[in-house]
């Protein structure tokens, strides 16, 4: 599991797709979330505002799964 350090209280799912090279663009993340299997906390995910906090499990199917943590 890939640590993922942020310094703000929450990221949404979609800039955490964003950081960890998932999608190159901003653009491209509405798609990728309808297409993607993704899990936070174990649940399914489709949503790319989704605020992702310190401590959340994120897993994307053909990329691996993410912890994110503070700075």
């Amino acid at each position: 599991m890939k640590e993922i350090t942020i310094t703000t209280e929450y990221i949404t799912l979609g800039q955490l797709l964003k950081l960890t090279d998932c999608v190159g663009t901003g653009g491209e993340v509405k798609r990728f979330v309808k297409e993607t299997p993704i899990r936070v906390n174990g649940q399914p995910e489709d949503r790319r505002g989704r605020k992702i906090v310190p401590g959340d499990s994120v897993e994307v199917e053909g990329f691996g799964a993410f912890v994110v943590r503070t700075g």
